[in-house]
């Protein structure tokens, strides 16, 4: 594990039929000891948009003083006069998440944000000022925003085990992100269990259905169980 790759590799531009994929900044001050982006700023011309579903790949576009312009001239591209709908692929950073940028991404149409909260239980308050922030913007924390969390690294199991309890308080959906970019099904332990990977991922699925339906729509009562009931 830990293959050291660097995720971002300058600008990108690709479409398809359906969606474009666009990386116009690169690079991070913070320097996470689980991340591998580089912490040299760079910020590239913005390219023609020519699809009206939009998929914006910077590791931390809200770390970079040009972020609000950006977002801004994003917002303002139409395609065959048809507004144009944003998403950002990687979690925003609370630590640069200010209320003009919450008000600036919903205005500009970024849908289903995702807010990353990959350190220790210590930051609630912090992660729940951001998400404030959010849905004064007009997210739906229900709906609109996901926290990603780093999972299968220092960070233990219990705590983030901890971090979906109060996600349910706060009616947040929340994405288990596995270290060094493994994917699921397939995890290999690194710093959790494969009992607690199996877990984990288990649990992030039905506190998603928990938050997205308010029912288990999974839960099927057996008719001693439903006489029992009554």
């Amino acid at each position: 594990m830990g293959n050291k790759i660097k995720y971002s590799l300058g600008s990108y531009n690709k479409s398809d039929e359906k969606e474009q994929h666009i990386r116009i900044t690169e690079g991070c001050p913070n320097n996470c000891p689980y991340c591998y982006e580089p912490k040299e700023i760079k910020v590239f011309d913005i390219p023609e948009i020519i699809r009206n579903d939009v998929k914006v790949m910077d590791m931390n576009l809200l770390c970079k003083s040009e972020a609000v312009s950006i977002i801004e001239h994003l917002g303002s591209q139409k395609v065959n006069n048809k507004v144009v709908y944003y998403s950002l692929i990687c979690g925003i950073d609370w630590r640069f998440l200010t209320q003009e940028l919450a008000d600036a991404l919903h205005r500009n149409r970024f849908g289903k944000i995702r807010l990353a909260w990959d350190f220790g239980f210590a930051h609630q308050k912090r992660v729940k000022s951001a998400i404030e922030m959010l849905r004064k913007a007009g997210y739906k924390q229900a709906d609109d925003v996901m926290v990603f969390m780093v999972c299968n690294w220092k960070t233990s199991f219990d705590v983030n085990m901890r971090k979906l309890d109060l996600l349910k308080v706060w009616r947040c959906q929340a994405s288990d992100c596995w270290f060094d970019n493994q994917l699921s099904p397939n995890v290999q332990p690194v710093y959790w269990t494969k009992e607690q990977i199996k877990i984990f991922r288990s649990k992030c699925r039905k506190h998603n259905q928990l938050v997205t339906f308010g029912i288990d729509p999974e839960y099927k009562a057996s008719n001693d169980t439903q006489e029992q009931l009554f």
